[in-house]
């Protein structure tokens, strides 16, 4: 990720280790503090030194000694274990806050990410007081771990989604207590009790930039880029504002665990974005996902277009398309979007403007992946576009080669069937946003289609079963492989086994996952199931007796009765 220079420290503007104060702010802070650590216990000064940085100067010994007064009041530990109890919360600390002398009476604590560590705090009638490992034995570890958490979970706070530029949208969570950042740590359980939400398999992305305020993003689709940057700068500046600083980081939640995405550069005082190769790998799989429209959170279904509206989108972004053939694949998957969305109006696929759809994304489908001789495209009564010769330029996206083909299939084109069969494996093998098992199912349908050994179809459609497990999967949500894209294996599986039986129950349940998947959402792919559909039809030709009342299959398409001649 890019390099950027931390805001506010150019020219050393401010101190390193308390960034809310230039340096000789912080000397004097550091002055005034030191009588206080006449016993040798020192104690962090991030949230004093926000509380000075918005006061005059000549304020500050009175609020210095008014800090210091209170920590010793909260730090006589004389409570007994029921009022230890009843107050104790968990709570996030700066990693810095935790000196040696401090670390060494809290052996309990531990750091839970970098820039983090997990402790147990007392809240006091006045004060907050850090727990001790002698507290932590007087009230029990078991029984304090769970009131702690019981009462983090009742602290008040509010909710809002953040507006900010580009496509994310933030959620933050916000209140008085100087315990809302630490919710963090339980980051499912608090969503799901402000939203009703369940998190993604995926986790989320999230910053604790002070004790008062958390924000996170669902990993969820292809705004996740977004959001990384959008997360970046805004707990940047919400950590320099303060009060009660906590971490300029961007993490992770995952499981319950939190990771360090943000790498700072205390030298040059610099920060980047660093995803693990695993996160980064998911990352780039959600923006070709949501690019596609297939994913349930995206632009798509958020905001669903009208079949004029995707009429038109298409229109235009076939029409440079004659003088550069690099906008082929964004015309294909304009009229792919085109032609399911017809079928929200024409369910049974029987209007010729639905046909038309149909065959044009067949055309641009084939065309992108194999190239194509001139050709007229019609998108509506009155919208032809002519397409010149194209060369062959397979792009490197395997599910718009799955898209492509399973098109074919269902519009019967034997010949572009086989000459998507001839793509080259290599060249497919090249997207990095897939998962591995993607690669197999198309290595699969080649070979089966280019009538080729048996025992390599069954051996290369068991390396995709085997690859689609869920302890294989990196790049994808495991909902949508489950729902919606190992369907059509399952399809398949069935049907070169002759089981119709078995495919007659394996198709209604691939129906009802796809209906399940999207839900009331009114996007392009949530219309039809395409890859069931193909498998249908090819069931069909092959004599399977197929039900013709699917919802999602629209039935002109499955038995062929809306088939015409593509050119």
């Amino acid at each position: 990720m890019e390099r950027n220079e931390i805001p506010g420290t150019a020219d050393d503007a401010f101190d390193t280790a308390l960034p809310m104060l230039t340096p000789p702010q912080a000397a004097y802070l550091r002055e005034l503090a030191a009588p206080h650590a006449e016993d040798g216990y020192r104690y962090a000064l991030n949230g004093l030194a926000a509380r000075c940085a918005r006061a005059p100067q000549e304020q500050w010994p009175r609020l210095v000694a008014a800090h210091f007064e209170m920590l010793r009041r909260a730090s006589r530990g004389d409570e007994s274990a029921e009022e230890l109890l009843r107050g104790a919360y968990a709570r996030l600390l700066p990693v810095d806050s935790l000196t040696p002398d401090l670390a060494d009476r809290m052996r309990y604590a531990r750091v839970v990410a970098e820039g983090l560590v997990f402790a147990y705090a007392l809240d006091g009638p006045d004060s907050v007081r850090i727990l001790t490992d002698v507290d932590v034995e007087r009230a029990g570890l078991q029984a304090l771990g769970q009131a702690a958490y019981e009462n983090l979970m009742d602290v008040q706070v509010a909710y809002e989604d953040v507006p900010v530029e580009g496509r994310a949208t933030l959620h933050s969570v916000y209140g008085d207590s100087p315990f809302v950042a630490s919710r963090a740590l339980f980051l499912a359980d608090t969503v799901r009790q402000l939203t009703g939400e369940t998190l993604p398999e995926a986790g989320a992305l999230v910053v604790v930039p002070t004790r008062h305020l958390l924000a996170y993003h669902p990993i969820a689709d292809g705004t996740v880029i977004d959001a990384l940057n959008d997360l970046a700068a805004y707990a940047l500046r919400a950590y320099q504002d303060g009060p009660g600083p906590l971490s300029p980081r961007v993490y992770r939640w995952h499981q319950g665990g939190l990771t360090s995405l943000t790498v700072i550069d205390e030298e040059t005082r610099t920060f980047s974005l660093q995803p693990d190769p695993h996160l980064l790998g998911l990352m780039k799989g959600l923006v070709r996902l949501d690019r596609a429209g297939r994913t349930t959170t995206g632009p798509a279904s958020r905001n669903p277009s009208d079949a004029a509206g995707l009429e038109r989108a298409a229109s235009e972004a076939l029409k440079p398309v004659a003088r550069d053939p690099s906008g082929l694949g964004d015309a294909f998957a304009a009229a792919l979007a085109l032609a399911l969305a017809r079928c929200a109006d024409d369910p049974k696929a029987d209007r010729l403007t639905t046909w038309d759809a149909w065959a044009t994304s067949v055309q641009l489908g084939c065309a992108l992946f194999t190239g194509t001789e001139p050709v007229e495209c019609y998108l509506g009564e009155d919208v032809v576009t002519r397409l010149p010769a194209l060369p062959a330029a397979p792009p490197a996206d395997a599910r718009a080669w799955l898209d492509a083909f399973y098109l074919a299939v269902v519009c019967r084109q034997t010949e572009r069937i086989d000459r998507l069969c001839e793509v080259p494996m290599e060249r497919l093998r090249e997207d990095d946003s897939v998962d591995e098992y993607v690669l197999h199912w198309i290595d699969t349908l080649q070979t089966y289609f280019a009538r080729r050994s048996m025992d390599d179809v069954v051996d290369k459609l068991l390396a995709t079963i085997r690859t689609s497990m869920p302890e294989r999967i990196a790049r994808a949500p495991k909902d949508f492989v489950n729902r919606i894209d190992y369907q059509p294996v399952g399809l398949f599986h069935r049907l070169i086994t002759g089981d119709r039986e078995a495919f007659a129950d394996t198709l209604a349940e691939a129906v009802a996952e796809h209906a399940g998947y999207w839900g009331p959402s009114r996007a392009p792919r949530a219309r039809v199931a395409l890859g069931p559909l193909a498998m249908a039809a090819l069931a069909h030709d092959h004599g399977f007796a197929v039900a013709a009342d699917h919802p999602h299959l629209p039935v002109y398409l499955l038995d062929g009765g809306r088939i015409e001649h593509i050119p």
